[in-house]
Order: structure tokens, then C-alpha cells, then sequence
């Protein structure tokens, strides 16, 4: 399930830079959110290899 909403956020992240004109930054609740489920996403891998 954290692998699924990772890519979900990658992907919203994707279509948003894919539109035309400049970019937006990245917003604070996107990076906030990437990285929980990055560290999620290490908690479990550590968990498994315990």
C-alpha cells in the first residue's frame, strides 16, 4: 500500500509538471507527503530484514 501511494503522488507530481508553462513548485504538503512515505517505506524494509 505504501508503494501504491508513493507512486500516486509521483504520478499527480508528473501530470502537474507534463502541463504547460512554467512549472509550479513543489508544494510543502507533496514534499511532506513524499517523504513519510519514504521513511514508511524504510521502516518496513528494515522490519522485514529483522
Amino acid at each position: 500500500m505504501l508503494w501504491l501511494g508513493f507512486l500516486l503522488l509521483a504520478q499527480y507530481r508528473i501530470r502537474v509538471l507534463a502541463q504547460e508553462g512554467v512549472p509550479p513548485a513543489l508544494t510543502p504538503w507533496l514534499a511532506t507527503a513524499v517523504a513519510l512515505y519514504a521513511v514508511a517505506r524504510a521502516v518496513c524494509a528494515a522490519a522485514l530484514v529483522v
